[in-house]
């Protein structure tokens, strides 16, 4: 049976993004389908990764420059930046990213089709535009990455304006005195600090028994050392949130209970100007006709799929936030390409399950492998290493010396199981230690090759030694450390 395209892709993200590109690369008939009438990339590009990288990037220039300046230290970012300064910024990324996306799709021979792209069975996509029309279009493949949306709160509603979420708080008009930040995840903590960092007084709210409890225990240490520093509080346990105006005060008022409290569950009250609410997202499956040609949901209703992003229905394969974890923009971009491989039958190396992940907070935070606590938990004897950025020459030279870079390896054979670092570039300095690890190597990498200086990653050179002296104390002869393992 002939079709109109060998695959359509419902959604340009970057796991549909990638899927396209490569399809294209294996020269095959492609179609975007993009439910957003004016610009591609969903949520990475227009309310998500992008922007709010854009805004935060913003804040940490100019965190970065009046920490330099004693004179500046001590002044509010608002004092002398008007908030449409910094989204004048954004703004201007958000297009020249859009542009350089569609550029790619015509320099690629791939189409694109604005409108709403639901499954009619399982070789046809039929699209409704924005005027109300229809076409219908055949594939041989399917690729669907639709992405997700905000999870609305309960208890109170946002209005986008006194109270928002993560794509209204990119629109607004001044920077807050105060901000109130509702969430227990990863974008709580990078838009507290981003906001933290222009002056705001900053609060956040979460409704887990512990704020962001996967990190390795020391960073969280240096984490909460950090926020302290910024004047953050963060209140865990949080409960039965209320949002009410306080017309008198021209205040946004916040009452919780935590259920940790020891005075009988009494009502607490934060005065603030703003409130964003970060409650997770849900994804976008309802509405597209999955369950009508069968591709099987799970009970959260995320697409399960294989390792092969293969989904319940054999021409029908899925990336991105609507399969879950790790719903990352970075892991999605692989999960693209890999779908586009198997479906056309082209060999591709595999993926390692150690991916990185990083927080895009001031200072960044960024991991991969095995936390002291876990490798012990599965039985490894390890030790660790450490590399404060006070000890950094980097770290002096930017005066950013807060910051911590941990080495978890095996004792015995050195090799690198995990790689935590808090800090300036922590984003950019994990690939160091991925590629030590990717590669099965040991600690001893950091010493035996010549790192440039000063840099950031001088703290892998001043870790592993910190790492191979415990082991030297433990016993073992520091001479022997430093030879090639048999």
């Amino acid at each position: 049976m002939k079709y109109d395209y060998d695959v359509i892709i419902i959604g340009s993200g970057p796991a549909g993004f990638s899927c396209a590109m490569q399809s294209s690369k294996f020269d095959k008939k492609v179609l975007v389908v993009e439910a957003n009438e004016e610009s591609f990339g969903g949520t990475w590009i227009n309310s998500g990764t992008i922007p709010s990288k854009a805004l935060r990037e913003t804040a940490r220039i100019i965190q970065r420059f009046q920490s330099q300046f004693e004179h500046l230290s001590k002044e509010k970012a608002y004092q002398h930046h008007q908030m449409d300064e910094l989204l004048k910024y954004k703004n201007e990324i958000l297009q020249s990213k859009n542009s350089k996306v569609e550029s790619d799709f015509k320099k690629n021979e791939i189409d694109t089709l604005r409108g709403f792209g639901v499954l009619k069975d399982k070789n046809t996509v039929e699209v409704t535009a924005k005027d109300g029309s229809k076409t219908t279009q055949t594939a041989e493949f399917i690729f669907v990455s639709p992405g997700s949306k905000p999870l609305k709160p309960k208890g109170f509603d946002l209005d986008h304006d006194k109270v928002m979420d993560y794509t209204s708080v990119l629109n607004l008009t001044h920077i807050p005195r105060k901000l109130l930040v509702i969430g227990s995840g990863v974008q709580a903590l990078e838009y507290a600090t981003t906001f933290s960092n222009l002056g705001s007084r900053v609060s956040i709210l979460n409704e887990g028994e512990a704020f962001l409890p996967f990190l390795d225990n020391e960073i969280s240490e240096q984490l909460f050392q950090l926020l302290d520093k910024q004047k953050v509080e963060v209140f865990s346990n949080a409960e039965n949130i209320e949002i009410q105006q306080n017309s008198l005060r021209n205040t946004t008022e916040v009452r919780y209970n935590l259920r940790t409290d020891n005075e009988g569950k009494r009502t607490r009250v934060i005065e603030t100007e703003h409130v964003l609410y970060l409650g997770g997202k849900v994804p976008n499956t309802e509405g597209i006709g999955l369950e009508k040609v069968g591709v099987k949901l799970n009970d959260e209703n995320y697409i399960v799929v294989d390792n092969d992003y293969q989904t319940s229905v054999d021409n029908i394969f899925a990336g991105g936030d609507v399969i879950g974890y790790p719903a990352l923009a970075s892991a999605s971009f692989s999960e693209g390409r890999l779908a586009s491989c198997r479906m056309f039958g082209i060999q591709a190396l595999e993926v390692p399950p150690e991916i990185p992940f990083a927080i895009y907070s001031i200072p960044e935070i960024s991991s991969i492998g095995l936390t002291e606590k876990e490798a012990k938990a599965r039985g490894y004897e390890v030790t660790v290493g450490r590399a404060y950025y006070k000890n950094i020459t980097q770290g002096d030279i930017s005066n950013q010396q807060d910051g911590l870079l941990k080495l978890v390896f095996e004792t015995e054979n050195l090799k690198l199981v995990g790689v935590h670092i808090i800090g300036e570039r922590a984003s950019d300095l994990i690939h160091l230690g991925q590629a030590v690890m990717s590669l099965g190597g040991d600690v001893r990498y950091f010493i035996n090759h010549v790192l440039n200086y000063p840099t950031y990653s001088e703290a892998y050179r001043i870790a592993a030694f910190n790492g191979m002296n415990r082991v030297y104390k433990a016993g073992v002869k520091y001479k022997k450390l430093l030879k090639n393992k048999e």
